[in-house]
């Protein structure tokens, strides 16, 4: 039974306890958190239906404004990276969505940065905005036709079960291949361990990025047997860390080394400011393949206040995530902003980006979520993380009853 003095929300009935934030309006009434996102869920997936009806219609493409808006909302820091490409992405569906005199080049993109930077979720968040399917591939596991693995035509067929087996869907999708850089040729900059079948490799994903029609199996029991799927209005995003190529650059210029993993913005956008087609050829790039990439994004390193930010500030953050996860077992839990400085510094040390971060709180809540099922019978209501809990694997505080309200 709820307390009497506590305000609930008017929708769900939750009350403070339970969600975390509860948004107040007019004569009384309160919407809680957790309402908010389910409305925004039911309105999204509405629009992503719209979008899915006007297939075959003029496509209602989105504005450059739009999409960064929506950027912002899932991707912390990378301004100019999100603007670069929020107009690529605006001007490759305004292309496919129109006829034009002129023939216009497809804005496929690429993405070099360090790994947790951003790449691919940049890339699932435009796929999910825009209501279009996507495949998510790392280069790796592409090889040239011939060798053992999947040859880079499998990603169509990937991208057609993607779309639910749906042609005009299929080729107005998105296929992200990270880790495009360990398909570089062997040349002075390349590591000995990279793949030696990496040319072929690009020379296959060249040939589906400038527009050829794939045949793929289609939906088992279904005809016909075989679908054709034309790759021209693909929208192809490339990602891989490239690291050596700021050196590439910096030698070509005579300069003192621009690190891409100094802390100096300054640095950074030097390097992105100076780098030509002619450096990711020199890195090991096939120029028919950077020829098909007019949109390059180097991201920057995130620093503590970055990564601080994505543990909270996203729709759906970490942080969030793991408060949801406690209060199914009715209990609140909180960090301190040094607890979540000090798991940012973690990642930070042991180079692993945005990635890590949940790694990171598992690793460190681990004795707290395997006692949590037990906590609130034995009266505890919130537990507070603090610093020492991350940096020495204290134990954090657990509060009882009415004191988890006045804390």
């Amino acid at each position: 039974m709820k307390s009497s003095n506590l305000t609930i929300c008017n929708f769900c009935n939750k009350d403070t306890t339970q969600v975390k934030k509860l948004l107040a309006g007019e004569n009384g009434t309160h919407i809680c958190s957790d309402c908010v996102e389910l409305c925004y869920g039911i309105v999204k997936e509405q629009k992503v239906e719209a979008i899915h009806k006007n297939y075959g219609k003029k496509y209602q493409v989105p504005t450059p404004r739009e999409i960064h808006n929506d950027l912002d909302k899932h991707v912390i820091s990378q301004d100019h990276a999100k603007k670069t490409l929020s107009v690529a992405i605006y001007n490759h569906y305004k292309r496919i969505s129109t006829t034009t005199k002129t023939k216009l080049q497809k804005s496929n993109v690429l993405l070099c940065g360090p790994t947790g930077t951003g790449k691919t979720l940049m890339a699932q968040t435009l796929a999910e905005f825009l209501g279009v399917p996507m495949v998510v591939t790392d280069a790796t596991v592409i090889t040239e036709s011939g060798y053992a693995g999947d040859d880079a035509e499998v990603l169509i067929h990937k991208l057609f079960q993607a779309s639910n087996y749906n042609q005009e869907r299929t080729e107005h999708g998105i296929i992200y291949v990270d880790e495009i850089d360990k398909k570089a040729k062997r040349n002075d900059y390349v590591s000995l361990s990279r793949d030696v079948s990496g040319e072929g490799v690009q020379q296959s994903l060249l040939k589906l990025m400038e527009g050829t029609v794939v045949p793929v199996p289609n939906k088992p029991q279904h005809n016909p047997e075989k679908v054709d799927i034309d790759t021209s209005n693909i929208l192809f995003v490339v990602g891989g860390a490239f690291v050596g190529l700021q050196d590439v650059v910096v030698n070509r210029l005579g300069k003192a080394k621009i690190g891409f993993n100094d802390d100096l913005d300054a640095e950074v956008e030097q390097w992105e400011k100076h780098l030509q087609t002619r450096d990711l050829v020199k890195y090991g790039l096939i120029p028919e393949f950077v020829g098909r990439l007019p949109s390059v994004n180097a991201l920057t390193p995130l620093n503590k206040n970055d990564l601080v930010r994505i543990l909270t500030e996203p729709m759906g953050s970490i942080i969030d995530q793991i408060k949801e996860l406690f209060l199914l077992d009715k209990i609140q839990i909180e960090f301190t902003i040094k607890a979540l400085e000090e798991v940012a510094g973690i990642a930070i040390k042991e180079e692993i980006g945005a990635r890590g971060l949940r790694k990171i709180l598992d690793e460190k809540l681990l004795e707290t979520q395997y006692m949590l099922p037990e906590l609130y019978s034995q009266g505890i209501r919130k537990i507070i993380i603090n610093e020492q809990v991350i940096s020495r694997n204290a134990q954090p505080q657990f509060i009882k009853g009415e004191n988890a309200e006045q804390k």
